[in-house]
């Protein structure tokens, strides 16, 4: 069964996937590494072979361990709800 919160979270990213404006990439990066931490929590793992941009991504997502995965999803859903107004 989807919770209201699971129902949100899947809204706010289907809006930020059909989002046609380019972001600033910091916001890119937060909004990655929400959603990350959202849906793995602190299951991260990272390929050594990755270029820049995917250590950046990594790096952001690891500056949320700890967050619980509800916590991140009421992230997610705060800052794409500031940048779709």
């Amino acid at each position: 069964m989807v919770n209201d919160l699971d129902s949100k979270f899947n809204e706010a990213y289907q809006k930020a996937s059909k989002l046609k404006e380019k972001l600033p990439p910091d916001i890119m990066l937060k909004l990655y590494a929400y959603y990350k931490q959202a849906v793995k929590g602190d299951k991260f793992s990272f390929n050594a072979n990755s270029d820049l941009r995917n250590a950046f991504k990594f790096n952001a997502w690891m500056q949320l361990n700890g967050m619980d995965e509800n916590q991140a999803k009421e992230e997610y859903i705060n800052l794409v709800n500031t940048i779709i107004k």
